[in-house]
Parts: C-alpha cells; structure tokens; sequence
C-alpha cells in the first residue's frame, strides 16, 4: 500500500539535514518494500520567496493529501523584517491549524554514548528514553477571554484564561494511552489539581479514559514536583501528558538532560494518528549551507513517522537502531563532538547510518 509523504524542507539547514532523513528512508525503502513515495513543497521563508505566503495553497493541497508530512525547519535573519502575518514561522502554525494537529509528542532520548554531552551525571541519564504528550491547541495559550486592560484605578492588567473542555482533555488522553500501549505502558498525567479546577477536571478525565486502557498503569503528578522528579531522577519516567503550557515548559527541560537538540526529533499529530514530524532544533541560519549540522533528529523524525502514523514499528526500530551503530562507531557531527571521536559532516553522518542500515542494523 502506498504512503505518501509531503516533505518540507524549509529554510536554513533545513534542506540539508532533510535530504539525509530521505537518504536513510530510500535505503530502508528498498529494503523493506514499504510503498514510501515522496513529494517536495515549500513552507516558511522558501515558501514566500516564491508565493508570497509561507503557507501558499500549492503547500496546503499537498499536505492536505498526504499521510504523513516531514518538515526540515523554517525561519531565519532573512525574513525577520517582514510584517508578521507573512514571516516564516506562520507557515507552520498554519500547517498545524489546517491539519488539526492537538498531541505534540516530544520525545528525550539520550543514548549511552552521549552521556557526557548532559548537564546532569551520566548515571542519571545515560540511556534515558522518555516522551512527554503535550496538548497542542487548547488551555492557556488559546483561551478566551484574554489581553491587557486598564482598571479604573488607571493601572494596567494582563489576563489570560486557562480553559479546557472535556472533550479536549479525552482526546489528548486516547493519544497518550496509545503511545504508552507503544512503549513501556506506563503513563504520569501532570496537571495542578490542587490549586487549577481546570486541571482538576484534567485529572478527573484522565481516570476515566484510564480505564479504557487497562493494561498502562496510570500516575498522576503535580507539575512542580514533575519538574522536580525531571531533574532528580528523569529516568523513573516513560510517557508523560500534559497541559499545552506545562508541557511546553517540561518538554524543553527535557530536552536539555540531552545535551544536544541536535538529537531530538518531534511529531504532532491528529486525531486519527496523521502526524507532521521534525526536528526541534530549528532552522539555525548560522550554520545554513556549511555542511555541520546534525541530521540525526530529523532522521529519528522520520523513523517516529514510521512508527506512529504508519505502525512499522520494525523499519522504525532497524533507523533507531542504524543511529545508535553509528554512534557506536564513534561518528560524530560539531555539536556532539568530543576528544578521540570522528568529526563528520552532514552528509557523513546520513551515510553512516545508511552504512549501519546495509549492514544489518536490526
């Protein structure tokens, strides 16, 4: 059965680090018979260089067609003058609003032989795998009434509303439980019942939905404390779910126990598992065109692809598994470098793992 996939590659390295994500798939595509096929559009920066608009409606038919959509990154100096409602970043907003993404899934993944990369003792992290479910397009963020007012004592005042409906809160918590079904099946729901109603209601339907998931043993936490336990002791974690606001917060904690986002990959997906995946690192303009920038997450963007919008867990797995061989073989791009390993350029990175994939990686 065929799978089509939308690429973007967007702007900066974003090109780069894309065309080696696509080398490893055409690799395992070959292999595996998997029915891959791909079609290339423009979103951000690269998308308004030519349309006007960083999400033109060329780009909007395509993804809106396609199963699944790998994005490279968007932004940089070259658009940061431009009025707003047209600047990069708009094209991905865009793309999570046409295509209803709500569960961002962000995965920490630090592997052993990165462990002196993290700020944190390597006997803490090495070997940490843990994936936070944040609400992508509800609570606080996007909650109304909200702005800054004027009281009548003449001082200003900011107010936001933190909102969620029940129906909100069930669906990110069918994904949550299903991504867990995927992993260890362990699921910690995060929320501030003690002091937020809404996230008191937060808790309540996690319970609930809880019970339609029996094999996932369900935890709940305080996000302070979440915090917390993050640093403390990462490990003792496997899927985390979230409010859109704690979830942002906690994700980039997360991120840093790493060492590198250069390693980490990223998805969102919408109700019926079509997902957009990319790495987090961003578009990084300084390094655009030079050839030192880490593939690796988009490359891991595309073996969660695999995985949960195609359920192939085992050609996920051999891309997984490529990546670790080649960190084995002591291959690293600038941002992991270290004394005593080999420095590689994007490319060379994207062929160790293919190597690693020719040879068996299993």
């Amino acid at each position: 059965m065929t799978k089509k996939i939308a690429v973007l590659a967007g702007d900066g390295i974003g090109p780069e680090i894309m065309a080696e994500a696509i080398k490893v798939l055409n690799v395992l595509n070959g292999q595996m018979n998997l029915g891959l096929e791909f079609e290339n559009g423009l979103i951000g920066g690269a998308a308004y260089d030519v349309h006007g608009s960083p999400f033109p409606q060329p780009t909007i038919d395509l993804v809106k067609k396609a199963d699944a959509i790998l994005l490279g990154a968007v932004g940089g100096k070259k658009w940061e003058s431009l009025d707003i409602s047209v600047r990069p970043e708009k094209g991905l907003l865009g793309l999570r609003s046409v295509l209803r993404l709500f569960s961002n899934l962000r995965p920490a993944i630090l592997y052993p032989q990165l462990a002196n990369a993290s700020s944190l003792k390597p006997e803490l992290v090495s070997g940490l795998d843990l994936m936070i479910v944040r609400e992508l397009t509800g609570g606080i963020y996007f909650g109304q009434p909200r702005g800054i007012r004027i009281l009548e004592s003449g001082e200003k005042q900011g107010f936001n509303t933190l909102v969620y409906s029940e129906s909100e809160i069930r669906r990110i918590g069918h994904s949550a439980f299903k991504i867990a079904q995927k992993r260890n099946k362990k699921l910690c729901s995060v929320d501030k019942a003690n002091v937020l109603e809404c996230t008191e209601l937060w808790r309540e339907v996690m319970i609930e939905v809880g019970k339609e998931y029996p094999d996932v043993e369900l935890s709940h936490m305080y996000v302070d404390n979440a915090a917390m336990q993050l640093i403390r002791a990462p490990k003792q974690f496997d899927v985390m779910v979230t409010t859109n606001m704690f979830g942002d917060i906690l994700s980039d904690a997360a991120a840093m126990l790493t060492g590198s986002i250069g390693m980490l990959p990223s998805a969102s997906l919408d109700a019926n598992g079509k997902g957009m995946y990319e790495p987090i690192h961003g578009s990084a303009p300084d390094i655009a065109g030079k050839g030192i920038a880490n593939p690796l997450a988009t490359i891991l963007s595309a073996a969660m692809m695999l995985r949960y919008t195609f359920n192939l867990s085992v050609a996920a797995d051999r891309i997984e598994n490529a990546v670790n061989s080649a960190l084995n073989a002591n291959v690293r791009t600038a941002d992991i470098f270290s004394e005593g390993m080999i420095k590689v350029s994007t490319s060379q990175m994207g062929d160790a793992v293919v190597s690693a994939l020719q040879n068996g990686a299993i």
